[in-house]
C-alpha cells in the first residue's frame, strides 16, 4: 500500500482524466482507474456512430493509459441510474418548461456517489477526477474553488457536491494550465490524447439537438405541444410555434417568425403552451430566488453576504447580495443580468471560492436592488 493511499480515478478517456491519474501515479499514489458508462447511444435513438465519454473508443482509451502504467482499470456500469435519474429529470424539466442543466445533476447526484460506493469497495481511500477545480478544508468545510486556469475551471458545475464527498476527493489538475497537460502528455507520448478532440455537447444528446431527443424520447410530445402562441408582452399573439419545450429563455435564433425587429424569448407559460416574445431589455432582471441549496465555504449565509453570482456555465458572473430565507437564497444584483432561465444552476462565489449554489426557480425586478 503506498504511503499516500489508493485512490480511484475516474477515466473518461479523455486528455484531462487520463493525465489525472498519470500524474497521481508519478506522485506516489496507488491509482485504480474506474471508467462510468452513463448511457449508450443507441437507447437515445441516435443513429450515428457513438462518441464521447462512454464510447468503446474512449473506454479503449483509458484502459491504454492503466496498461501503460501497470494500474488496474475497472468499468462501472450505471446505466439505469443515470437514465433513471439524469435523462428523466432533463425530460421533465423541459417539459416543465424550465432549463435544465444535467452535468450538474449527474455530478451531484450519480457519479460522485458512484464512484464512492465503488472506492469503498476497492478499499480506496480518495478518489479523483480531471476537473480543472481545487479543494482545501478550512474551519471544518471544505471548500471548491475555481482551477488555476479560468479559461478551464468547472467549479461551477461541481457546487452540489456534499460535504463528504469532497473530504475524499482530489482535483489534480486545479493548480495548472490547459497548455502544461498538453506538454505532459505530448513527453510522455500519449498523442492519441493530445489529439482527441474534445466534447462539449451533453453526452446523451451527442448531435446537440436537443428538440430531437425530447420527440424521441416522448413520442406523442409533438402532437400534443404544437400549435401554441407566440405572444408578445402584453399578450398581444402574433403567431404560432412548435411546442413550448422546444424554447428556452434568451433564444432568439430558430423562432421562425419575422416582426421586422429583433426578438426573443423571454417567458414560457407552459398552462397555456404560449411562448412569450420581447425585446433584449425584456430579459433584464435585478433579482432571482435559488432553492434546493447546497452551502460549502458556510453552514449557513448571513445575511446580506455579498458575492459575485452566476447564473449559467459560461456566465462571467455578477456583484450580488445574498439574502438567505429559510430552504432559499433570495439574490439581489448589483446591475441587471440578461435570460435567467428557471431550472439552470446559479452558483455564488466569494473571490475564488464556492461559496454554494443551488437552482433558480424564478427572476424578476425588485426595486429595492
Amino acid at each position: 500500500m503506498s504511503k499516500k493511499g489508493r485512490v480511484l480515478v475516474a477515466m473518461s478517456g479523455g486528455i484531462d482524466s487520463s493525465l489525472a491519474a498519470v500524474l497521481l501515479h508519478e506522485q506516489g499514489y496507488e491509482v485504480v482507474g474506474m471508467t462510468m458508462k452513463t448511457w449508450d447511444y443507441a437507447s437515445s435513438g441516435g443513429t450515428k456512430k457513438e462518441t464521447g465519454c462512454c464510447s468503446l473508443d474512449s473506454i479503449n482509451d483509458a484502459r491504454h493509459v492503466a496498461v501503460q502504467l501497470g494500474f488496474p482499470h475497472y468499468i462501472l456500469d450505471i446505466r439505469n441510474e443515470f437514465g433513471d435519474y439524469v435523462i428523466d429529470h432533463f425530460t421533465s424539466e423541459y417539459i416543465a418548461g424550465r432549463t435544465p442543466n444535467p452535468c450538474v445533476l449527474c455530478n451531484t447526484h450519480i457519479k460522485w456517489d458512484a464512484l464512492l460506493q465503488r472506492a469503498d469497495k476497492l478499499h480506496c481511500d480518495f478518489i479523483a477526477t480531471g476537473h480543472y477545480a481545487q479543494v482545501r478544508e478550512e474551519n471544518g468545510r471544505h471548500i471548491i474553488s475555481k482551477g488555476l486556469d479560468e479559461n478551464k475551471d468547472q467549479s461551477y458545475a461541481l457546487w452540489g457536491v456534499s460535504q463528504k464527498s469532497l473530504s475524499r476527493t482530489i482535483f489534480p489538475l486545479g493548480k495548472l494550465h490547459k497548455t502544461e497537460i498538453y506538454e505532459m502528455a505530448t513527453q510522455k507520448g500519449f498523442m492519441e490524447l493530445v489529439n482527441k478532440p474534445e466534447s462539449y455537447e451533453i453526452c446523451f444528446v451527442p448531435d446537440n439537438d436537443y428538440r430531437g431527443f425530447l420527440k424521441k424520447r416522448v413520442p406523442t410530445l409533438e402532437n400534443d405541444v404544437k400549435g401554441g402562441e407566440f405572444v408578445l408582452e402584453d399578450g398581444t399573439v402574433v403567431g404560432t410555434h412548435e411546442g413550448y419545450p422546444f424554447y428556452t429563455i434568451g433564444q432568439r435564433k430558430g423562432l421562425g417568425i419575422a416582426l421586422g425587429y429583433p426578438v426573443f424569448v423571454t417567458g414560457i407559460d407552459r398552462k397555456n403552451n404560449r411562448v412569450v416574445l420581447g425585446h433584449k431589455h425584456h430579459l433584464a432582471k435585478n433579482a432571482m430566488r435559488v432553492k434546493q441549496l447546497n452551502l460549502s465555504k458556510y453552514e449557513n449565509v448571513f445575511n446580506p453576504l455579498e458575492t459575485v453570482t452566476k447564473v449559467r456555465y459560461n456566465d462571467d458572473g455578477t456583484p450580488a447580495k445574498l439574502w438567505q430565507e429559510n430552504d432559499e437564497i433570495i439574490v439581489h444584483f448589483h446591475e441587471p443580468v440578461f435570460a435567467i432561465a428557471p431550472g439552470q444552476a446559479s452558483v455564488f462565489y466569494e473571490g475564488n471560492d464556492v461559496i454554494g449554489g443551488g437552482w433558480i426557480t424564478e427572476s424578476f425586478n425588485n426595486d429595492e436592488c
